[in-house]
């Protein structure tokens, strides 16, 4: 079991790093292209903006496929659409290519996430999701600083985008050596989408969507906002992606804990409260190299410590959907961020970059809103039946 399972970490790792890498290579990319740097941030829209929008819909129009077919087809659409990005000297073949980039990933990761639960026996499931899942942290921490730091090597961000499509292949090629699976249970798609139409549901994925867009308005333009600490040296600047991507996977790992010992209200909260005023003090902390490594750790911590409590707020107000609410989930994080650079492309005009920081505060607080909106909904609506109620006592801490 455990080789399968690693192929499909692979496969994730190379989806996260696309999805994280093209913000420490963008002032590059947009020299190259020929477009001012709040522009080629719709690189970045493209790819999570497709990835969130055709996520559901993907997963509804192949689910009978083989699921060999399946991945073989996400990763011909995923490699075919970031060779392009390397090749190309126009932005808007570029932009196509981060859309067909971002296809191919929202077909891959739903299918690897249930192949992972279809090849680990019950008692084990969790184990190997949180395995698979594992590649997706990597991204965070190594994928995106690597990328970063090979193009500063090189000169070229070009090279990072080969480095991506190296990384899709070998991926693709694991994925042809798995054991046969089974094909899931068609699911229509306005089943996919009918949670939404529950209040409670709808408020948590706004929160997540907020959340998200608070944080990757940053994020986006993170070379420019970080240069007075980075010096414009691509080196420094992969080593604080580093050092995000460390404490990101730090905030992954321990939030599971802190939801079961604290309940999820406690630790969305304290999540967001920390992340907005990390981010209303960042025109100051990202001056100085120090600071920023504390600033820095802070958003790797809260960002990405804030999935697990989210996901388990959606999961236990409304179990009997868990399967299709993960996937909302997923696709609510991709929304936020194909926002971010639209967000902060509007904000730097007349702000400038290093006060895109409180922007994304704005945002985190909006969220905080809307998460204390989404908890007073369930109390008032808590889970239909007894035993339900009864298993999720963290829903009223």
């Amino acid at each position: 079991m455990h080789r399968p399972l690693l192929t499909l970490a692979t496969a994730m790792f190379a989806i996260g790093t696309d999805s994280f890498v093209i913000a420490g290579i963008l002032p590059d990319a947009a020299h190259s292209l020929h477009v001012p740097e709040t522009t080629a941030g719709w690189l970045l829209t493209a790819y999570a903006l497709t990835y969130a929008l055709s996520g559901p819909v993907m997963a509804a129009l192949t689910t009978r496929w083989p699921r060999r077919t399946l991945f073989l087809t996400g990763f011909t659409l995923f490699t075919t659409g970031n060779l392009l990005t390397a090749l190309t000297p126009t932005f808007s073949t570029a932009l196509a290519a981060r859309a067909l980039a971002g296809l191919g990933g929202a077909m891959i990761t739903p299918a690897a996430v249930a192949a992972a639960t279809a090849l680990a026996p019950p008692e084990h499931r969790g184990r190997a999701i949180a395995t698979v899942m594992t590649g997706l942290s990597a991204a965070t921490a190594l994928g995106a600083p690597l990328g970063t730091a090979l193009a500063g090597l090189t000169g070229d961000w070009r090279t990072t985008m080969l480095f991506v499509t190296a990384l899709g292949l070998l991926a693709a090629a694991g994925t042809t050596l798995l054991p046969a699976l089974p094909t899931p249970p068609a699911i229509p798609l306005h089943t996919r989408l009918a949670p939404l139409a529950d209040r409670r549901i709808a408020l948590i994925l706004l929160t997540t969507v907020l959340a998200y867009t608070g944080l990757y308005t940053v994020y986006s333009f993170i070379g420019t906002s970080l240069d007075r600490a980075t010096g414009g040296n691509s080196t420094t600047l992969a080593a604080l992606l580093l050092i995000w991507g460390l404490a990101a996977t730090a905030g992954t790992l321990t939030s599971g804990t802190l939801v079961d010992r604290y309940g999820n209200r406690r630790v969305i909260n304290t999540a967001l409260t920390l992340a907005a005023l990390d981010f209303a003090l960042l025109p100051w902390t990202s001056a100085h190299l120090p600071t920023t490594i504390a600033a820095l750790t802070l958003w790797g911590l809260c960002g990405w410590g804030l999935l697990t409590p989210q996901t388990h707020r959606l999961i236990t107000t409304l179990p009997t959907a868990a399967p299709l609410l993960t996937g909302l989930a997923s696709a609510a994080v991709y929304t936020g961020v194909s926002a971010a650079p639209l967000i902060g492309q509007a904000a730097m005009a007349p702000l400038g970059a290093h006060w895109l920081g409180p922007v994304g505060a704005a945002l985190l607080t909006l969220a905080l809103g809307t998460a204390e909106a989404a908890h007073t909904l369930i109390r008032r609506h808590p889970p239909q039946h007894a035993s339900e109620t009864r298993a999720q006592p963290s829903l009223t801490k």
